[in-house]
């Protein structure tokens, strides 16, 4: 294989070749004058005309190839892709999101002069399809898989582990010879990537100027979308134990948080529960919609992360219920028990 290309784009797609045109487009349409790159298409078991839609593209002599993938999830894509890749940097792209023109020579000079660092991300900037709701404010962009983290540079690794989104995230080559994407999460893959890549000691880099947009769909706009977002981000959360790996000050613990437990889940869980409904309730008698969904979000969150562990671990070991509680209340009294501070 020839590996002496600069820049791989990795776009993994299922299912959505009406969207697949502009986002290639915008690939192809790079102002990277002295940057060798190319585009890689990784069809993830789709049932549409995309394959025709990307070979399309390669019989007009663009510089894209298809790869087909049939194991279904974004990890066997980016995966697939990152097998095929040729270039010492490889970029996660999404089939909804468009570049501007100078995104890839932003991210080929960021990778320049942070050598240090083994990634860069940006900014994904909104396109609406239509009007957000007026409680929809950057509080509530995760789910529709938007970023900003501001207009200045930020290192982000385990002392700073700072959430990065995959529709705009470029990795060095060799970060992938010791790691992978885990086809154990069909979603949260790039929390759980990143947790194992900050606890290897990496560093990555958030660069304001690498900028895509991304449209957002009109069934995410609305409430309910948003609350089962946050409930299944929640359950995958608590597979990877995320919230046990972080500190009191945010940052990667090298082991696992430890404290006393109930049902399995760590107490200073619940105590992140019992201040979320608070803020939630206090937040709903001020009137205050935003702020209200946002604790209300937090609150199925931390519920379904709870919820999670007791399923997987303690109901399956017929222990008593009240026994259990009990432990809890004396371990509590004894002051046997510590509640680090983590972000969900």
């Amino acid at each position: 294989m020839d590996l002496n290309t600069d820049v791989t784009v990795v776009i993994s797609t299922y299912n959505r070749c009406e969207l697949l045109p502009a986002a290639i487009e915008s690939v192809l349409r790079q102002e990277a004058s002295g940057i060798s790159y190319e585009l890689i298409v990784v069809d993830n078991n789709s049932t549409d005309r995309t394959k025709e839609v990307v070979h399309s593209f390669i019989s007009r002599g663009d510089n894209l190839r298809y790869v087909f993938e049939p194991g279904q999830g974004l990890s066997y894509g980016r995966n697939a892709g990152i097998a095929n890749a040729r270039g010492a940097i490889i970029v996660f792209f999404d089939d909804d999101v468009r570049a501007q023109p100078d995104w890839l020579a932003n991210i080929k000079r960021s990778f320049d002069l942070y050598t240090d660092i083994d990634c860069v991300a940006g900014k994904i900037l909104p396109k609406w399809n239509s009007d957000p709701p007026p409680w929809l404010n950057s509080d509530h962009w995760i789910p529709l898989a938007l970023q900003d983290h501001g207009n200045v540079p930020l290192c982000a690794d385990e002392v700073r582990p700072l959430p990065l989104a995959g529709a705009n995230m470029a990795f060095r080559r060799e970060v992938f010879q010791h790691a992978l994407f885990s086809p154990d999460f069909p979603r949260a893959q790039d929390l759980e990537f990143l947790l194992r890549f900050w606890r290897a000691g990496r560093r990555a880099m958030y660069v304001p100027d690498v900028v895509v947009f991304a449209d957002v769909q009109p069934e995410r706009l609305t409430k309910q979308y948003h609350r089962q977002w946050h409930a299944r981000n929640g359950s995958f959360n608590s597979l990877m134990r995320f919230s046990e790996h972080v500190g009191s000050n945010g940052q990667i613990l090298n082991n696992l948080a430890t404290s006393v437990e109930l049902f399995n889940a760590p107490a200073f869980l619940y105590r992140q529960l019992i201040t979320a409904c608070a803020q939630w309730v206090v937040a709903k008698a001020r009137g205050r919609e935003s702020l209200s969904f946002k604790h209300e979000n937090r609150v199925r969150f931390m519920m379904a992360y709870i919820g999670k562990r007791y399923k997987d671990e303690f109901a399956s070991r017929n222990r008593s219920h009240v026994a259990e509680v009990g432990r809890f209340i004396k371990a509590i009294v004894h002051k046997k028990i510590r509640f680090p501070h983590s972000q969900g």
